[in-house]
């Protein structure tokens, strides 16, 4: 070490706390080291302003990679001495994504035979899921568990301890959430908790005491510090409101700065930046490059072998006149470039030369030039590794104006991309920093033998599969135009409750609107457009609060797709969030589309998977679906064996007036005007259909795309209309969000009910020809065989399709009281082509 620093280290008597802690008075407090390991930041982040920033984790701040290694290496001999040495032989390290995967896999080194898994966001193809989690305050919540040996977390009563390693335990919930999760399916009966520091209030370690109880399983505790973080009241809103105040300034700055400096553009243009070279590290074949499929006491012995090697070649492409070298890591990728920094730290250190450790990272986070303040520089970059969420920037703090005369940037190699190389990529910012930028790319490792997947089909897109434009709505369906689906009505009705034929086979004749019901159309729209905005609004703002930052939308086809369109405009248009929006196919009786849940699976997190529905009936589809995923995961989720996917079955509607769900826009039964049309509001697009000729076991389910109807085509119309009144109604969206999220919002399945006492009540006795909202009963009107239309006395405008339809088709409207919903809609219970005539008319006073 240089003398400069450590006359800079001796002298440094400003806590990287003070900065908050005197704007927001955040007080840190408990033994003496703790403010030696940690400083302040804030954050934007909906449930947490404020990070707790480790001057030894080796994320957030460069540190010297002795100092890293060594924090975990020593929490793992502690753990090493409290099990004993048997039991640490037995145990199995379980580290978090992405900031605890190298402390974690330090930690199972202190323990020399414990082989290592952390969590993963990176979803694997052809490797099967054992698991996973979420947690809550994270920038990225949720976790996936990809062991390539699926033994690995076996419970039972020989089951080996279980170390769960994470940087911090502030609240103790991700942990309790991962023990729960794994306790469920790999019961054991010991657990021990590491962290760098345990902030915890004493509520939240009475209940860690009482979860053990509850599971009857010893939990330790191993920690180095402890204390406790005080938030004062409304920390949070002004957290967030300093956030916005000191982006604002700095970006004045910026621009004021930016055109002062506009004469000089062109010499900085022709500046030359740092050289960027690429250095072949020889990784040890077989080595994994970390713990995302498990690393064992063999591949350790293995890369401990390798490390000085490795650390030669590094330091000779450095060559001789380095003085600060930063090892530079890559989110999750934090292990391998540790070893490769203490390596490099020792095969450097006699010749006087300082090295130093840090990662990039997902999590954003505001920087400040303030000696009080933990993160003093940002670089910001483009993800360079295809993520599963999409594209979003990608952080670097505390590297840039830090005097590092040399960077070696290591990633795996899914991150050596285009994108990593580009004029704005990680490595020319890097460049501009630094006197040299060395690239080294450690193989990802894949699990042998790779498992294949079955060669899934791609989504289908507008405007060759619908009418919506390409990034709108991916079609996870197969299309089906040129095929003959269409059957009359009546012939339709008398096979399915006739039990020839299931309604998912066929498809009905589109109906037509005359000019008169097309006009009502054209009405209802207008006068709705502000409450459905609001109801969209709403339902976003929702899922955002209890599944975001970046929920993956998947709408129910096709009366879901309007609605998962409109919530995917309206993070658009309030948050810049560009959410990834695709349609899969249920069927009432027959389940949901596997083949596009497991395309979902290879793509994406199934737990940032939020399923999508315009309204709720009697909730038939929310039971159907919740039973097809629990059938989907039962089965091995994905890969068909070795643990479920994730998918969480809860829907989220745009009306809820059965109180079926949990996540709505609004629980009145009101027109949504996309209910009042087929295809011709809903991208052009067909019914699914699922027919075994049709459809094999690795095709997802049919659909047609009614080309033909083009210039009846009213799709961009409704959303239009709706998107023009989402600044209208913000205000009143931000106050009714707040209140649900507040609220008891528990099913109440009250529609379920009413719809078995009017099943019974008109001598039906079947509760699938009862078809409650106004949703359905326009269903029952356009595309089935109706009976009578039940009517809420004094209904309004919301029926006013309803009547016109109704009188169109022959129908009886009987006006009731004490109905949940505006209307019901009951099919002939006893159809035959007799029972109608030959016009398809329902038969009056049946």
């Amino acid at each position: 070490m240089s003398e400069r620093v450590r006359r800079e280290e001796a002298v440094d008597v400003v806590w990287s706390g003070d900065w908050v802690a005197e704007r927001l008075g955040v007080a840190l407090e408990g033994d003496g080291e703790l403010r030696e390991l940690l400083g302040l930041a804030l954050r934007r982040n909906p449930k947490r302003a404020h990070l707790l920033v480790s001057n030894v984790l080796g994320k957030h701040v460069p540190q010297r990679p002795s100092v890293v290694y060594g924090a975990g290496y020593g929490l793992g001999e502690r753990v090493r001495a409290l099990l004993g040495t048997e039991d640490a032989r037995r145990a199995v390290v379980l580290g978090y994504a992405e900031t605890a995967t190298g402390l974690g896999h330090a930690v199972a080194d202190g323990l020399r035979d414990a082989p290592y898994l952390h969590s993963t966001r990176r979803p694997v193809a052809g490797v099967a899921q054992a698991g996973g989690f979420e947690e809550a305050h994270s920038h990225a919540t949720s976790h996936l568990l990809l062991p390539e040996d699926p033994e690995l977390l076996a419970g039972g009563a020989e089951a080996s301890p279980l170390v769960l390693v994470d940087d911090e335990f502030s609240t103790g919930n991700t942990v309790l959430n991962t023990i729960r999760a794994l306790h469920e399916s790999h019961p054991r009966e010991r657990y021990v908790i590491v962290a760098l520091v345990d902030m915890r209030s004493a509520g939240d370690r009475d209940r860690l005491t009482a979860f053990a109880a509850e599971i009857s399983a010893r939990v330790d505790l191993v920690t180095r510090s402890t204390g406790t973080v005080t938030l004062p009241e409304g920390v949070l809103e002004r957290g967030q409101a300093l956030v916005a105040a000191q982006e604002a300034e700095q970006a004045e700055q910026a621009g004021q700065a930016g055109q002062a400096g506009q004469a000089g553009q062109a010499e900085k243009a022709a500046a030359a930046l740092a050289p960027v070279t690429r250095v072949d590290l020889e990784w040890p074949t077989g080595v994994p490059d970390g713990g995302r499929h498990g690393f064992t006491p063999a591949h350790r012995v293995t890369l401990e072998a390798a490390l000085p090697g490795m650390a030669e070649r590094i330091a000779g492409a450095l060559g001789s006149n380095v003085r600060r070298v930063l090892v530079l890591g890559f989110e999750e990728l934090m292990y391998a470039p540790l070893r490769l920094g203490t390596a490099l730290e020792a095969a450097l250190g006699e010749d006087g030369a300082e090295v130093r450790y840090s990662t990039t990272t997902r999590s954003p986070v505001l920087a400040v030039d303030d000696p009080g303040y933990a993160i003093r520089t940002r670089l910001v970059f483009p993800a360079h590794d295809d993520p599963a969420d999409g594209p979003g920037d990608r952080y670097a703090y505390n590297v840039a104006k830090a005097g590092f005369d040399a960077v070696v940037a290591v990633v795996d190699s899914t991150a050596d991309t285009p994108e990593l190389h580009a004029p704005d990529g990680l490595l020319t910012r890097l460049a501009a920093h630094t006197g040299q930028v060395l690239l080294a790319v450690v193989p990802s490792y894949a699990p042998l033998p790779v498992q294949e997947p079955a060669v899934l089909p791609e989504p289908l897109r507008g405007p060759d599969f619908s009418s919506y434009t390409p990034e709108d709505v991916g079609w996870l369906l197969q299309d089906l135009s040129h095929t003959e689906l269409e059957a009359p009505t009546e012939e339709r009705e008398e096979a399915i409750q006739s039990g020839g034929a299931h309604y998912a086979e066929s498809l009905p004749v589109e109906y037509q609107p005359s000019a008169e019901y097309q006009a009502l159309f054209t009405a209802a729209l207008d006068a709705s457009a502000a409450r459905i905005a609001r109801a969209v609004g709403t339902v976003t703002e929702t899922v955002l609060a209890e599944r975001g930052p970046r929920p993956v939308l998947v709408s129910l086809a096709r009366a879901g797709t309007p609605v998962g369109v409109l919530m995917r405009h309206w993070a658009r248009h309030r948050h810049g969030l560009d959410l990834p929006h695709y349609a899969i196919s249920i069927v009432r009786g027959r389940g949901i589309d596997a083949t596009a849940l497991r395309w979902l699976a290879a793509h994406h997190g199934p737990a940032d998977v939020v399923f999508v529905d315009g309204w709720t009936g009697k909730g038939a589809i929310t039971r159907e679906l919740a039973a097809a995923i629990e059938e989907f995961e039962a089965s091995g989720g994905p890969g068909g064996s070795a643990g479920p996917a994730g998918f969480n079955p809860e829907i989220a509607v745009l009306a809820d007036p059965g109180g079926c769900v949990r996540t709505y826009g609004t629980r009145e039964d009101f027109l949504i005007p996309s209910a009042c049309l087929n295809s011709t509001v809903s991208g052009l697009i067909s019914r699914t259909v699922l027919r075994a000729d049709l459809v094999g076991p690795d095709d997802f389910h049919g659909a047609k795309f009614y080309r033909e109807l083009a210039e009846s085509d009213v799709s961009g119309d409704f959303l239009a209309a709706v998107n023009a009144r989402f600044d209208e109604v913000a205000d009143q969206v931000d106050a009714e969000t707040k209140e649900l999220l507040a609220a008891d919002r528990a099913p109440t399945w009250e529609g379920w009910a009413a719809v078995e006492r009017i099943s019974e009540e008109y001598g039906i006795h079947d509760v699938n020809l009862v078809k409650p909202g106004v949703g359905e009963t326009t269903r029952v009107l356009l595309r089935r065989v109706p009976w009578k239309i039940l009517a809420k006395r004094g209904a309004g405008a919301d029926l006013q399709h309803i009547r016109l339809l109704a009188e169109q088709r022959g129908v009886p409207v009987e006006e009731v009281d004490d109905l949940p919903y505006s209307c019901v809609g009951l099919i002939h219970p006893r159809f035959t082509r007799g029972a109608t005539g030959a016009d398809g008319k329902a038969v009056q006073g049946a």
